[in-house]
């Protein structure tokens, strides 16, 4: 899978994966979603992002999760 508005930098944030160059790591947009942000807030915060950009961050987020095993703890 292609991901046009992430990039990787190591110059930008240590070299974070980020939104299209910017100084915004796509942790920081997936986490506030996870916070309960709506996209409309998380583009009043952030105003250089365009919608397209957070719907790309979650994508980005999921395939990453998806290519690797997380330990989980056992049910009892």
């Amino acid at each position: 899978m292609a991901f046009e508005r992430i990039t990787v930098d190591p110059d930008v944030m240590g070299g974070l994966p980020c939104i299209r160059g910017f100084r915004i790591p796509v942790s920081t947009v997936v986490a506030m979603v996870a916070d309960g942000m709506t996209v409309s807030e998380i583009l009043a915060d952030l105003p250089d992002l365009e919608a397209e950009d957070v719907a790309e961050a979650l994508r980005y987020a999921a395939e990453a999760v998806r290519e690797r095993e997380l330990p989980l703890r056992p049910t009892a």
